[in-house]
């Protein structure tokens, strides 16, 4: 019975993993050919959590579901499309956002208020929302529990593959899920830049523990993903547990919440390096830890700004161990530290040790950086702060992409 139960597991990804979810993806026009309109559905009324994105200049779709999670508890579905991001569209796009909500409630026998409304593509043009409004009575005939691919599909921009994932575990003898699926591949930055998330989980949690914990899961996953800095309107993070898992309420301080806190940590942590991976042009995923800051706060200052640096992420993709650019970055990111005791260690190899020893030729440097996945260790010596960030190399095909991209 438990290896038959693990195959089950297996076979269900993504937001419909947990129970009492179901999810759709389908083509309404938005887009010339591809998916462009993807619905998540709660059997039940769900407590949820969200996180937003930090530009003033916030999209229709994120002051809706801004206003909906502070003024209401319970909620029943996610409605998005891609392909337009409502953004810097005034009054008509506020409008058309919740037009969006009131339609998806209308399908589903539901309030609006329940309905959490997001979009993502290109900045400044209107909705089309009569192929939209079409789309949602539409798509309501395709949701399904076992709906693995199309509903990730549909939320994508620019991104070259979905990004799905779920994990089950037992919490007091019952099997706990969390599933999510998210978009990302342009405009990220550690402040939640282009990216849309949204999670699924048959948990039962208070909707404040709930926010907290999403927040902070956030701060150390995808506020810690780089590839170009560029940090955009629409970005959301929304979270909905139903509790038909069975199990009784997490609260804080509690080992449910302990087991129910890593589990999610690792699923957004996946979607966060999915989305690094797929970053545009990118050839290279590179995770840069950096260890012996004075605390975590100027080891994550630290960290993020060698992510950030073009000069880093053009020698990276170059395969140029340019050791004076990464050591070059820490200097300006307003950390205190001593360079004279600074060490870098890519991919297990000594760089530089204390005292600017190079260990190496740069040929023999050089090769550190072929692998397409890259760790860096950055060893500062002063201290006990540590953090880690994640980033991509910069080509010249994020040029091209940027430089025509429209949907």
């Amino acid at each position: 019975m438990e290896q038959e139960y693990e195959v089950a597991i297996e076979m269900k990804i993504g937001v419909t993993a947990p129970k009492g979810f179901k999810a759709a993806g389908i083509h309404c026009g938005v887009k010339r050919f591809k998916k462009d309109l993807a619905l998540i559905v709660s059997d039940v009324p769900a407590v949820a959590a969200g996180v937003f994105t930090q530009n003033k200049v916030q999209a229709a779709p994120v002051l809706l579901s801004k206003k909906y999670l502070n003024e209401n508890e319970k909620f029943r579905a996610i409605i998005i499309n891609s392909g337009n991001a409502n953004a810097c569209t005034g009054e008509r796009g506020y409008k058309d956002a919740v037009m969006m909500a009131e339609i998806t409630a209308k399908e589903l026998n539901i309030r609006p208020e329940e309905v959490f409304v997001s979009s993502t593509g290109v900045i400044g043009e209107p909705l089309p929302m009569e192929k939209i409004s079409a789309g949602i009575k539409k798509i309501v005939h395709y949701l399904s529990d076992d709906d693995n691919n199309t509903a990730a599909e549909a939320i994508l921009t620019t991104d070259t593959f979905i990004k799905t994932f779920s994990r089950s575990f037992d919490i007091n003898g019952n099997i706990v899920t969390i599933g999510g699926i998210a978009k990302g591949s342009g405009m990220i930055h550690p402040n939640m830049a282009t990216m849309l998330a949204f999670i699924t989980t048959d948990a039962a949690i208070e909707k404040n523990v709930f926010q907290t914990m999403l927040k902070d899961i956030t701060d150390k996953t995808f506020n810690r993903i780089v590839v170009d800095g560029d940090t955009s309107t629409n970005d959301m993070v929304i979270a909905l547990a139903n509790g038909m898992s069975g199990i009784n309420t997490i609260t804080e301080n509690t080992e449910a919440y302990e087991i129910f806190y890593d589990n999610l940590f690792e699923v957004l942590k996946k979607l966060s390096i999915d989305i690094v991976k797929d970053g545009e042009g990118a050839t290279k995923l590179v995770e840069i830890n950096v260890e012996g800051a004075k605390n975590d706060e100027e080891a994550l200052k630290a960290a993020k700004t060698v992510a950030l640096s073009p000069l880093v992420k053009t020698a990276i993709h170059g395969e140029d161990a340019n050791w004076g650019r990464i050591i070059a970055a820490v200097g300006y990111s307003g950390i205190d530290f001593d360079p004279a005791k600074f060490e870098i260690i890519i991919n297990e190899v000594p760089i530089l040790l204390q005292n600017y020893y190079v260990t190496l030729p740069a040929k023999e440097a050089n090769k550190t950086l072929k692998p397409k996945e890259i760790n860096i260790l950055l060893k500062l010596n002063i201290g006990s702060g540590k953090a880690t960030c994640w980033t991509c190399d910069f080509s010249e095909e994020y040029v091209k992409i940027n430089g025509s991209y429209r949907t």
